[in-house]
């Protein structure tokens, strides 16, 4: 029996206890099938028997724990993931009842009846992987915080695995690692950077499928057996066969490499390789073992990049003029990047880029096929390797008749009945994060907004904003995180459910702000239309936007992730933002955006780089708790005798939120932001003056420091106070906080941040 049928089996299986637990009979020829010694194997392993039932779900990130841990329980709702919903799921502190789960049984019955499930269906592994998912990721099978669809996937990829050799002690991990993709995406300069930079993005996503297309194709394996495909990073289950694997994987590398150094000049490399591990351990922490491996094995393998094409890297070959895209300087083919006038010369694979990233506004198909097709298809992208050539054809309908194709990927898709094989073969999810603004440009019909279209629709002033994120400390969430829990089914939760945060629902997010931002902290109601997805996925971000609508949506973001992640202090993220005008080479803006990310993670992560300061994402927002703020320099606060109580306005998102809502005035606004300045500088002046003073003790020293910080800024703040209008000057709160110590560190941010927003005049000249 193949390992696809024996996959079969287990999802045929795993649909009918789905459909028993929901009172629904299944059609004649939907039967349940029996195990074969593979199943048994991986059955047995995961603890899954005839009494194993299905319930609510505990959140799995409850059990994550680095330094802190977590102190609450959250549970998911029992639903279905809608076809395509524009709603992030929040898990709730509040255990669902029986009626909570016997909504979610009607509901899979209901829609099963509309299904109306025949044979074919029922030898369909794409479309009963796809009802798994959709009614199983919610509730629990078995062990209260592993998900039904879980479960079910994880058996299917060991009973796959094990299927040629079921005595097998050992099964193979295979790793692969996509380096050089910051190189690839963000040092390219050129009018229309935006959409290129974002073709460039989508290309490494396909590039990263491609070659789990090619594993699975080579070592005969079914799609379950992925366990994790994103950020250039994969992970695949394979079977015992190491001679087998070592080879397969061998030429796959070689294969990739070859290409990779012909079309970009070595700056992507693949790492590919394996680790053994022992079947037992797939259920016990010391998976935690291959996990941390793998990653050291493809770190040598990148520390030789291209050993086996040392020939092909070493010949000698002519030199032309560089490309001023990308800079590549190996071939003669240079040609206008554009129709415009003033385009730059540019080589054959940046003006691919480049008009790919126009037609990129909405992708909802991709077709691949080894079928020969023409070389000149504006939306396709084509990897030619010696052996064979493969394209990637791209529709922006969801229903696509797909002729000489091998796979169709569904894009964050989940309706059903694209699934079924009436007008497609072998359909698969795919996650794509992809939300993009369309141009007003009449001349680029259904093209992504242009940088220059996006600073004009900025408040204030006309600038650009450049966000990237990530999440702190992701590789010892996976492999040290959930300790003693760590087994191969928490493993896939915990990867489908940060591929679903940043591949899904950020797109949600961008389209859908209100109803997803319900409770946040925001300093306006309004949708955020005008963004741009550059990347989105695994556990990071790169997004541009009108500045505001960027720095609002990055805290529309980070609450959004730690709602979802039930508020666990070890699962945080850090994020940097850069402005600028919207011809500023954006290689640049991506590599200060990356600078204020850098910082953050400096601060002890959980942080924002912005505007030039770091802070804790609480501080921005307004949430900050007094002990934090007397921590920083506790040593000063124990000898303040009369130490002052928490103001109620305290960080920096408060300030700027009531100023706005009071429309202060441009003139009230400059003499605000002159004077918050004044404050700041002369602080700062000082404080630098006191750290040049090395002959002065320590003790003086922290106290003269700690004196300046928080008090000097009263007189200022008193001259600044009198001259705002009355309807600033009778809210008690703000003049009280604004007095505040604590609020000193805050002075520069709040009065950048109103600065910015009230710029009235087109300010284009600098950055």
């Amino acid at each position: 029996m193949s390992s696809k049928e024996i996959a079969l089996k287990i999802f045929q299986q795993g649909v009918y206890r789905l459909a028993k637990w929901a009172n629904f009979t299944l059609p004649e020829g939907c039967e349940y099938p029996e195990d074969c010694k593979a199943i048994e194997e991986a059955k047995k392993l995961f603890q899954w028997t005839d009494k194993t039932k299905i319930d609510s779900l505990r959140l799995l990130f409850d059990f994550v724990k680095l330094d802190k841990g977590q102190d609450w329980e959250y549970y998911w709702k029992p639903d279905a993931i809608a076809d395509s919903t524009p709603l992030i799921p929040y898990p709730c502190n509040r255990k669902p009842t029986n009626d909570d789960l016997d909504n979610l049984k009607q509901q899979i019955a209901k829609d099963l009846t509309k299904l109306n499930l025949a044979q074919e269906d029922w030898q369909n592994l794409a479309l009963l992987t796809l009802i798994v998912e959709k009614y199983g990721s919610f509730i629990s099978f078995g062990e209260t915080d592993i998900a039904f669809s879980d479960l079910i996937r994880s058996t299917a990829a060991v009973a796959a695995a094990l299927g040629e050799n079921t005595e097998a002690t050992e099964l193979c991990l295979v790793a692969g690692d996509l380096s050089g993709i910051q190189k690839f995406i963000y040092t390219i300069s050129a009018d229309g950077a935006l959409k290129s930079l974002r073709a460039r993005s989508f290309y490494l996503e396909l590039v990263t499928e491609e070659v789990v297309q090619q594993v699975l194709a080579e070592l005969n394996l079914p799609r379950t057996n992925v366990i994790y495909a994103g950020g250039g990073n994969i992970y695949i289950l394979a079977g015992s066969n190491q001679v087998q694997v070592e080879e397969k994987i061998n030429q796959i590398r070689d294969r990739f490499n070859k290409w990779l150094l012909e079309e970009f000049q070595g700056k992507i490399f693949l790492a590919l390789d394996y680790v053994t591990l022992k079947t037992k351990d797939l259920n016990t922490k010391e998976i935690s073992q291959a996990w941390k491996e793998a990653p050291r094995k493809l770190a040598k393998q990148k520390q030789r990049k291209f050993d086996n094409q040392l020939t092909d890297f070493l010949k000698c070959k002519p030199s032309y003029e560089p490309c001023k895209v990308c800079h590549r300087d190996d071939t003669n083919d240079l040609k206008q990047l554009s129709q415009e006038e003033d385009s730059v010369l540019a080589c054959p694979t940046c003006r691919k880029m480049y008009d790919l990233g126009g037609k990129l506004l909405k992708v909802n198909t991709i077709i691949r096929s080894q079928q020969n097709q023409p070389d000149n298809s504006k939306d396709s992208l084509i990897f030619k390797f010696d052996e064979f050539k493969v394209s990637y054809y791209l529709s922006p309908y969801a229903k696509t008749v797909a002729q000489n194709s091998e796979l169709v990927l569904l894009v964050n898709n989940w309706k059903i009945s694209n699934y079924q094989f009436r007008h497609c073969p072998n359909p698969t999810s795919f996650f794509l994060g992809q939300y993009a603004k369309k141009s007003s440009n009449s001349e680029e019909q259904n093209s992504t907004i242009r940088a220059n279209e996006l600073a004009e629709a900025a408040d204030g002033i006309k600038r650009v904003g450049y966000l990237r994120m990530d999440v702190d400390k992701l590789g010892q969430i996976f492999a040290n995180g959930l300790n003693e829990n760590l087994t191969l089914p928490r493993l896939a939760g915990l990867s489908r459910m940060m591929t679903y945060f940043f591949k899904a629902y950020l797109n949600f997010l961008a389209e859908y702000r209100q109803i997803n931002t319900q409770g946040f902290n925001k300093l306006t109601d309004k949708e955020h239309q005008n963004l741009l997805f550059i990347y989105a996925g695994g556990d990071d971000l790169f997004i541009s936007g009108a500045w505001n609508e960027v720095v609002e949506f990055a805290f529309d973001i980070y609450q959004a992730f730690r709602a979802y992640t039930g508020y666990n202090p070890d699962i945080t993220l850090s994020g940097g933002v850069s402005l600028a005008v919207s011809k500023f080479p954006l290689y640049q803006a991506a590599s200060e955006s990356g600078e204020a990310e850098e910082a953050a993670k400096n601060n002890g992560r959980d942080s924002l780089g912005l505007f030039g300061q770091v802070f804790k994402w609480d501080e921005w927002l307004g949430k900050v708790e007094i002990d934090f703020v007397q921590n920083q320099d506790k040593d000063y606060w124990k000898i303040i005798k009369n130490k002052p109580s928490k103001p109620e306005l305290l960080g920096i998102f408060p300030f700027v939120s009531l100023l706005q809502q009071k429309q202060i005035g441009v003139e009230y606004s400059r003499n605000f932001v002159r004077n918050l300045l004044n404050a700041a500088q002369i602080q700062e002046r000082m404080l630098e003056e006191i750290e040049n003073q090395q002959n002065q003790r320590q003790e003086q020293y922290n106290y003269e420091t700690q004196d300046i910080k928080y008090y000097l800024h009263l007189p200022q703040i008193a001259y600044t106070l009198a001259r705002l209008p009355k309807k600033v000057l009778n809210n008690e709160d703000f003049r009280k906080s604004l007095k505040s110590p604590y609020n000193a560190p805050y002075f520069r941010a709040i009065a950048t941040w109103i600065e910015l927003l009230n710029r009235s005049e087109n300010d284009t000249t600098t950055k």
